[in-house]
């Protein structure tokens, strides 16, 4: 009685453990594929590909202009910011060009270097914008991305989704994945022993 008891409780284990296992994977193979519809384009589609040094040449803050906050916004969500331009010497080149905060900034404002997000108060923005070029003023050589291959002339100072950041979004569902597979051999393993102990 008591080794039937002791069966039945192996059992019941063994199939929380497949159906542990079996979900972890499952769970994994949804996070590749949202990774993989949502980052992965993204990374793929950015030129901004090679690492270069920027050097700073000038530092200009113009009149203000209106950003829409998304390319669907309606009049009430345009906001205005004063716009910060900053040109750099590309070391790669000896090229002139226009510094972007990131592949996003480009497409919201061409004209501006830096786009804030939405804040209701005007004095924040204009005091964050005023900071970021006192930074560029100060540290004259930094680090930026280029495109290679020439369709951009423009650089960026950071990419929205580097290698490193793709990296580490890849790196949780494989070890769920890792660790879903390593249950299910486990469970399969413990079956396959206990079935040759009984007929042994």
């Amino acid at each position: 009685m008591l080794g039937k008891k002791l069966v039945t409780a192996q059992k019941r284990g063994e199939t929380r453990a497949l159906c542990l296992g079996l979900g972890m994977v499952a769970c994994s193979m949804m996070m590749y594929f949202f990774i993989g519809i949502t980052i992965v384009p993204f990374y793929t589609k950015s030129v901004w590909t090679t690492e270069t040094v920027c050097k700073v040449l000038k530092v200009n803050i113009k009149d203000k202009v209106f950003c829409p906050n998304s390319e669907d916004s309606e009049d009430k969500e345009i906001f205005p910011y004063p716009c910060l331009q900053v040109w750099v010497n590309l070391t790669a080149s000896g090229q002139e060009v226009m510094l972007y905060q990131t592949e996003d900034t480009l497409e919201r404002n061409p004209k501006c270097s830096y786009v804030p997000d939405k804040l209701e108060n005007s004095k924040e923005v204009k005091a964050r914008i005023e900071t970021i070029a006192s930074n560029f003023k100060k540290y004259q050589t930094f680090p930026c991305y280029y495109d290679p291959g020439g369709t951009q002339t423009n650089v960026i100072l950071s990419r929205l989704y580097p290698s490193k950041g793709l990296l580490f979004a890849f790196l949780w569902p494989t070890l769920m994945f890792t660790g879903g597979c390593l249950i299910i051999v486990l469970v399969k393993i413990s079956q396959y022993v206990s079935v040759l102990s009984a007929w042994q």
